[in-house]
């Protein structure tokens, strides 16, 4: 999924893509979440002020265990995003500033060097000639997971006592669950 600046024409360029499963799984990796199919990416990418805007969208369909009950959870996740991809040479102002003046600008700025502000926060940087979305797309991936997957909202989880799943069955268990180590203190009387 690489993209070469000069394939984007003056009305932009549109991609319809798939990553595949693998490459997906490498994404979802140690995250609790597999993918269940490919996923397909509409992209839009226009050159603005001298670097690429990129919008996407997709919708990724994942699977994990529940955090209630730990059945399966299958989660359809849509997702549109918005990038300005910048070059490298810009953002860094090399057409401005030659290497001496670079230098000392790097010099100067100590702890703040590795900072940004708000405003670029939804900037990339490329090396100015190819634009390779897989690792854009698998952030954005990342960015759509839930922080816990149910199977679905109304999802009872399971018996603190027996391990039941109560959306399948009810237990017998007590309502009230009185832990044993702490069952003696019921039958202490206090006197005032």
């Amino acid at each position: 999924m690489r993209v070469k600046i000069e394939e984007i024409r003056d009305e932009g360029l549109k991609l319809n893509e798939r990553m595949s499963l693998e490459q997906l799984g490498t994404a979802l990796e140690g995250s609790g979440f597999r993918a269940t199919e490919p996923l397909a990416v509409s992209a839009n990418l226009r050159k603005v002020s001298g670097g690429v805007l990129l919008q996407g969208q997709f919708t990724s369909r994942v699977a994990a265990a529940c955090k209630r009950c730990l059945a399966d959870a299958v989660l359809e996740l849509p997702a549109s995003f918005t990038i300005n991809l910048v070059p490298e040479s810009l953002a860094r102002g090399e057409d401005v500033l030659d290497e001496d003046e670079l230098e000392e600008k790097d010099r100067g700025q100590g702890e703040s060097g590795g900072s940004f502000s708000l405003e670029d926060t939804d900037e990339e940087l490329f090396d100015g000639k190819v634009i390779d979305l897989e690792p854009i797309v698998r952030e954005q991936v990342l960015l759509a997971l839930p922080m816990n997957a149910v199977c679905r909202e109304d999802c009872k989880g399971l018996c603190g006592q027996c391990g039941q799943n109560l959306n399948e069955k009810q237990c017998d268990c007590q309502e009230k669950y009185v832990d044993p180590r702490f069952a003696a203190l019921k039958n202490i009387k206090l006197q005032s």
